[in-house]
């Protein structure tokens, strides 16, 4: 029954030294039933079989679906019928784990092994082996000689079970040796300690969350990234990478979280969707970290456990919707370059030039192209019909070869190679679709969506989005500006600071300096307060003047009074700044009182 190796001086002893590469794992479907439920089989089991029974023709019987019942047995046929069901019920091997180094010999013999012992039947043939590498310690071979290793009792007591078990995923997948560094264990229980907070936090502010219909762009983004991270994941899972399902039901779904967070600054994040993110993350989190989704689990105010839930499945995912919202954060980030490069000191002959440094901006115009520059059409069009002919990109040889030949790029040579070998990598990264001349949606729609957070991140008074097509538009902004990646010009309008004063006894609010300019009104000066302290309601802010606002400033405001000798600012007041003359009034019903730099902020 049992392949191996007669012993040559004495054939009555069988050996395999490759223990792992028989069918072993087949004793496994009826252990429970030949040794009475326990380990080492020192209960007897409830069929009162005895070990000398086991006989190979009683084997077979169990193993075999065409074998006919042993004549020279005194087990009963119902008892071997059920082990007969158990081991067909069972078998064969879903997935045989292993180490990488056992390929070659055990691995390999495995799989003889069950195609000698059945040939006829495919069935029982394993399904799949998966091998793995070996474990390093901070980047070094485990040894105990040189003091580098770590037991599992150690490392449970070091960093706990789910942050041993959150590195022990995040330290790498397949064959390739995982690395089990302890500073990425740290910083991987201080991301689930983290995400524990801010689900207490999400706890006691819900009630102040959107409700009603979640069907803002931000909303639908959000919902369909979800949904695609539990594909990802469970596709990861499935396939047992599970630094990858990490990657996607973690980091990647925190960093959409993040986004979303970000992005609905003004108009709040909506509670059903931030409850249903939470719930998923931890569903997605248990195979890895148990413990934390089930607290999670138990802060959302579930009563039954975790375990009993269903695998999260996936909603309608709007793939159009997601690389809008992913151009927007890509945008969003370069244009944070460009702003810090508009701010960098000129250098002159490799030397920085003193006070060079350029004023802060406080308006920005972004460029966004209807189509691709005519030279950069036919690259992307020659790229195509490339691709088409081979269903790959030839080297960059052919290509330069393939481009030269075209009359209409003679004048713009120095740049077409540079395009083509972005245009290649953005292949690698998207598919085909880089070579698409036009985007799926409308840039300028989602920009202007968008008006008020990249005015905050990019901290500017206004943004003006204009086609590049238009007259207004220089030589260099058609050029540069292409479908996908627009163009943004930083300019200073003049202004003068104004200082901010809180008077309020014990209110928390501090004093702020902003930029007024000609033709500012309450409502703006009250956006820049509250952009530099976003814990002021807007709705509850007051400006208010001094009477005299020379002398005013200089006063000790008094405790119980904060607005006495200064006047309310109306609503509709317009600020007159001259930067010439350094001066600031305020302009109401026709009537223009000087203001000076300073007036006071009330909060109700």
């Amino acid at each position: 029954m049992f392949i191996g190796t007669k012993l040559p001086w004495d054939e009555k002893w069988l050996i395999e030294s490759l223990s792992d590469s028989t069918i072993y794992m087949a004793f496994y479907t009826v252990a429970h039933l030949l040794q009475g439920g326990t380990f080492n089989g020192n209960k007897t089991n409830s069929f009162g079989i005895k070990a000398e029974q086991m006989t190979p023709e009683v084997w077979n019987y169990i193993f075999y679906k065409d074998a006919e019942f042993p004549a020279n047995t005194n087990i009963s046929k119902a008892s071997l019928d059920v082990m007969r069901r158990e081991f067909e019920y069972w078998y064969p091997v879903d997935l045989r784990c292993s180490g990488k180094d056992l390929i070659q010999n055990h691995l390999t013999f495995f799989i003889y092994n069950h195609c000698a012992l059945w040939p006829d039947d495919e069935s029982k043939w394993p399904l799949g082996i998966r091998a793995n590498g070996h474990l390093l310690l901070n980047s070094a071979k485990m040894s105990k000689s040189e003091g580098n290793f770590l037991t599992l009792s150690e490392a449970v007591e070091k960093f706990s079970a789910d942050g041993m078990r959150f590195c022990l995923a995040d330290s790498g997948d397949s064959v390739e040796d995982a690395n089990f560094v302890e500073s990425t264990a740290d910083a991987g229980i201080l991301r689930l300690y983290t995400f524990i907070e801010w689900v207490k936090e999400v706890q006691n502010l819900k009630a102040t969350f959107r409700v009603g219909p979640a069907d803002t762009f931000n909303d639908k983004v959000f919902s369909s990234e979800i949904n695609l991270k539990i594909r990802e994941t469970d596709d990861n899972y499935q396939k047992m990478l599970f630094k990858e399902a990490l990657r996607t039901g973690f980091f990647e779904l925190q960093a959409s979280r993040d986004k979303y967070r970000e992005l609905t600054l003004v108009e709040g994040m909506h509670k059903d969707l931030v409850i249903r993110f939470i719930k998923v993350q931890a569903l997605l989190l248990s195979p890895v970290c148990p413990h934390v989704a089930e607290h999670v689990w138990e802060l959302l105010g579930e009563k039954r456990s975790i375990l009993h839930e269903q695998w999260p499945i996936a909603g309608p995912i709007d793939e159009v919707l997601v690389k809008s919202s992913c151009y927007l954060m890509e945008a969003a980030h370069m244009f944070r370059i460009f702003l810090k490069n508009h701010m960098q000191p000129r250098k002159s002959n490799k030397v920085t030039v003193s006070g060079s440094v350029s004023e802060k901006p406080n308006q920005a115009t972004i460029w966004v192209a209807k189509k691709f520059p005519s030279w950069q059409a036919t690259v992307l069009m020659t790229l195509k019909q490339l691709l088409d002919k081979t269903a790959y990109l030839p080297d960059n040889k052919v290509i330069a070869s393939e481009l030269s030949k075209k009359p209409e790029l003679k004048k713009y040579m120095k740049r077409v190679m540079p395009f083509a070998q972005a245009t290649r990598e953005k292949i690698d990264t998207v598919g085909v679709q880089a070579l698409n001349l036009t985007l799926e949606f409308d840039e300028l729609e989602v920009l202007s969506r968008s008006i008020v957070y990249l005015k905050s991140t990019l901290d500017v008074e206004s943004i003006e989005l204009k086609y590049s097509d238009s007259a207004e538009a220089t030589e260099r902004i058609r050029e540069d500006c292409c479908p996908g990646i627009p163009y943004i010009a930083f300019t200073v309008c003049p202004s003068m600071s104004m200082t901010l004063i809180n008077p309020q006894p014990q209110s928390g609010h501090f004093t702020h300096v902003v930029s007024v300019r000609d033709g500012d009104n309450v409502a703006k000066l009250t956006a820049q307060l509250t952009r530099a302290d976003q814990l002021i309601d807007p709705n509850s802010i007051q400006l208010w003047r001094y009477d005299d606002p020379e002398l005013g400033p200089r006063k000790m405001p008094a405790f119980n009074s904060p607005t006495q000798g200064v006047v309310r600012i109306e609503d509709n007041a317009v600020f007159c700044v001259n930067v010439a003359k350094k001066n600031i009034e305020l302009a109401v019903n026709g009537t223009r009182y000087p203001v000076g730099s300073q007036i006071i902020y009330t909060v109700e």
